[in-house]
């Protein structure tokens, strides 16, 4: 580990703590006395502010006891923070405050020259494409809220006519599009929503019915449960990539004797997806089981040949 690296690791050992002695800088980072009184020097410098407690038993009492933010980094960790503030600003729609430009240059002026111009270089040389929004969101921000806060939340959607009450459990982005996911406390089902199909959102003050944790049982009962229609595809490596891009949690690979294989489960009502998603890999799959899933693919692909007739 390098000095800078240390002292990083030191900042945040010593913000649990209300006091320290040298020993514990010697001991969690195996270092000499000599070692950690000159880091100590620079911690200090760094902003960890302290005051020395003479006698036996004295040592460093932290004034201030909070996390301070490590503040050197080398040229590889300012690169991989200017990249990913790069690629999420592709995002025309997140559930957070942004301005990536303040940002962008609120770094930028904390690092030399020298830096600077490494920094825009790469900007320049390392590009990242993805999926940008493709349904706009409006209600993203009070989403989140009702999520950290785990309030009850009453949600009008495109597709009902009144409000229904849900506790929500997580937000995901994929493939251009927003979902949230929680259950709707009316029929006590587990449901994935699209955000953009939510077009308004009240707090009821109603006090949360269910923990997170419990909320975390409920989704992982629902991926089990819900896909309970067992598939399997052969892949061919070119296959297998793709699905690597773009897979589902109830999606799973397996290679044996140098054959790879798709697998999972699915439920009827997302059949016409699946098969459409197989579709999606052309010539680079093979649909094993069940029958209906092959007889669906079959049948698309009839569908897809009557179009150039």
């Amino acid at each position: 580990m390098d000095r800078s690296e240390r002292l990083n690791q030191e900042l945040i050992f010593l913000s649990y703590k209300n006091e320290f002695h040298v020993n514990d800088l010697m001991t969690a980072f195996n270092i000499s006395k000599r070692t950690a009184l000159r880091d100590i020097q620079s911690l200090e410098q760094l902003g960890l502010t302290f005051y020395v407690e003479p006698g036996r038993y004295g040592g460093y009492k932290l004034t201030k006891r909070q996390l301070w933010v490590p503040v050197l980094l080398n040229i590889q960790e300012i690169n991989a923070l200017f990249f990913a503030i790069k690629a999420l600003s592709l995002l025309s729609a997140i559930p957070f405050e942004k301005s990536y430009t303040t940002i962008y240059q609120k770094l930028m002026a904390t690092l030399p020259l020298a830096e600077q111009q490494k920094v825009t270089r790469l900007q320049e040389v390392v590009n990242y494409y993805t999926i940008p929004n493709l349904d706009g969101p409006k209600l993203l921000r009070p989403l989140l809220n009702a999520i950290l806060n785990e309030t009850v939340v009453a949600l009008q959607l495109k597709a009902t006519k009144t409000p229904q009450r849900f506790q929500l459990f997580d937000l995901l982005f994929r493939n251009g599009v927003w979902f949230v996911s929680g259950v709707n406390l009316t029929t006590q089902h587990w449901e994935i929503i699209r955000c953009d199909t939510v077009t308004a959102l009240t707090d009821t003050e109603q006090p949360a019915q269910l923990s997170y944790e419990d909320l975390k049982q409920r989704q992982i009962a629902y991926d089990q449960q819900h896909h309970n229609i067992a598939y399997r595809c052969k892949l061919t490596p070119r296959g297998r990539e793709i699905v690597q891009r773009n897979h589902y949690t109830n999606m799973q690979l397996e290679c044996i004797d140098g054959q790879d294989y798709l697998f999972g489960g699915y439920n009827q009502d997302e059949y016409d997806y699946m098969i459409q998603y197989l579709l999606s890999l052309g010539t680079n799959v093979q649909i094993l089981a069940p029958k209906a899933l092959q007889t669906g693919y079959l049948a698309a692909i009839d569908t897809i040949r009557g179009m150039y007739h």
